[in-house]
């Protein structure tokens, strides 16, 4: 019971790798607040959460709002009085290179994978800097310490993640908010299957693609979540600005 007396707000919490944080995070005794655009699914894992025994509210979300961003903080604030825990996990993927790539799917990334964490993170440290500390953990990518194939927004909106994780890291240490990033590799969620259908590949062929790295396979949103409750608990208490990676082992050769 890591996080006994933790509220967290995890963006993205409804799905993948948000929903598994969510889940382990309300199992290490955190109050989960899941923001997310998907109503059913979110309540689905707020459900599942309270079926437990443990403390979850789901709040209808589109991060790349500012009203909607201060909404949220707001709420949770007044439901639960605190934020100790921030995951920005939300995030979405257009697979194209600069020239097939549109501008509208252009914002629409930067605005989700990056504009999102300077909205909530904005909205959230200024209590946390009141409670004397805090974590916030963003969600990167291996795409954002070197670049793919027919995905520069994800990896340009990526590699923001790392930069910013790093510049909020520095500016917001000496009030006790520790601020890291997680560079997962391809984990098995509906988002990467959703690349297969981008690119007109068959589901399995890109998978089997996918786990072409030393431990032979894809991750689990739930090894992912571990990575995430690590970078939460005071298990990490001197750990910040750092870019986690999780992927098997996928971009060890090249960095």
């Amino acid at each position: 019971m890591q996080l006994v007396d933790k509220v967290a707000l995890i963006t993205g919490g409804a799905s993948g790798i948000g929903r598994a944080t969510a889940l382990l995070f309300a199992r290490e005794g955190a109050t989960v607040v899941i923001a997310d655009l998907n109503a059913q699914a979110g309540r689905a894992v707020v459900n599942d959460i309270t079926q437990a025994g443990g403390r979850a509210y789901f709040e209808s979300t589109d991060v790349s709002d500012a009203a909607e961003c201060q909404r949220v903080v707001e709420h949770t604030l007044s439901e639960f009085g605190k934020i100790d825990i921030l995951f920005n996990n939300a995030g979405i993927i257009r697979r194209a290179t600069v020239l097939d790539l549109s501008e509208e799917d252009w914002d629409r990334v930067m605005a989700v994978n990056v504009k999102s964490i300077f909205l909530l993170s904005r909205g959230v440290i200024p209590h946390m800097q009141k409670a004397g500390g805090g974590s916030i953990i963003n969600t990167a990518s291996g795409w954002g310490l070197t670049g793919g194939a027919k995905a520069a927004v994800y990896c340009a909106s990526k590699g923001a993640v790392v930069l910013l994780t790093k510049a909020m890291a520095v500016d917001h240490g000496p009030q006790n908010i520790r601020v890291n990033c997680i560079c997962p590799g391809d984990t098995d969620t509906g988002m990467l299957r959703s690349e297969a259908q981008q690119l007109g590949e068959a589901s399995d062929r890109f998978l089997a693609e996918a786990a072409k790295r030393p431990l032979g396979r894809v991750g689990t949103p739930e090894e992912i979540a571990r990575a995430a409750l690590y970078l939460a608990s005071d298990a990490s208490s001197f750990v910040t600005g750092t870019a986690l990676v999780v992927d098997g082992g996928g971009l060890a050769g090249s960095l």
